[in-house]
């Protein structure tokens, strides 16, 4: 798909009062209509950060996008030591992050802080605050050869499966388990059958739990000993 079909993103508010981005190309929205911030907050932090008990974790991102997973674990990391790896091929423009309205509604938020994760440089670590170290990197997933540390906990949130089923095959799944501790946790807002089955080949024991505002369910999965290599 060509970069410039990627730059036409119109900015939405969702149910919540959030923002979030449309892309015409795919008929999809970045985030939930039903709320970004409470789909995020559901999916990523309640079902996934607050479910490690590790003190000191390596995040995975599939998905920079707005950028609104990582501010909402920045903001409740607690005392955890975190690096933060996120993986996206498409990034925002300054024209478009600078408008999307997280800051003020995350009372535990500002925009210095917010910006700081959209500018600061790609392929790059850099301590946004002590204790959390984000690694942005520009690359297409399916082509990404995961030299990362071994993962705690992933964030999948790629577009649908029925929008981009290039980024739901076995092959990726596979990718990512190998590079996944025992007893990682890997959450999605995705729901369906056949991406539950194939995280089971791959090595997750997965289970569906409560979705967020407008969405009956989404998966958790933790991975298994026995199928832990790298």
């Amino acid at each position: 798909m060509r970069m410039n079909n990627f730059m036409q993103r119109e900015l939405l508010i969702t149910e919540d009062g959030s923002h979030t981005l449309f892309l015409p190309e795919l008929n999809e929205h970045f985030h939930s209509i039903h709320g970004a911030i409470q789909e995020s907050n559901h999916v990523f932090i309640q079902n996934g950060l607050f479910k490690c008990n590790k003190k000191k974790l390596v995040v995975l991102e599939t998905g920079f996008g707005t950028g609104l997973n990582v501010l909402l674990t920045l903001i409740n990391r607690g005392e955890r030591d975190i690096s933060y790896f996120s993986i996206e091929k498409y990034p925002l423009t300054a024209n478009e992050y600078t408008l999307l309205n997280y800051p003020v509604l995350i009372s535990e938020s500002s925009p210095d802080l917010f910006l700081s994760l959209h500018q600061c440089e790609w392929n790059k670590e850099t301590e946004i605050v002590p204790g959390f170290r984000l690694t942005k990197i520009q690359a297409d997933l399916t082509e990404f050869g995961f030299y990362l540390p071994n993962f705690d906990l992933i964030y999948f949130d790629a577009f649908a499966p029925g929008k981009q089923p290039e980024m739901w095959t076995e092959s990726i799944f596979s990718r990512i388990a190998k590079h996944t501790l025992p007893e990682g946790i890997f959450v999605t807002y995705c729901a369906q059958g056949e991406v539950r089955r194939t995280l089971t080949r791959v090595g997750f024991k997965m289970q569906k739990v409560p979705g967020p505002p407008g969405k009956n369910e989404m998966l958790f999965g933790e991975k298994t000993d026995s199928c832990y290599s790298v």
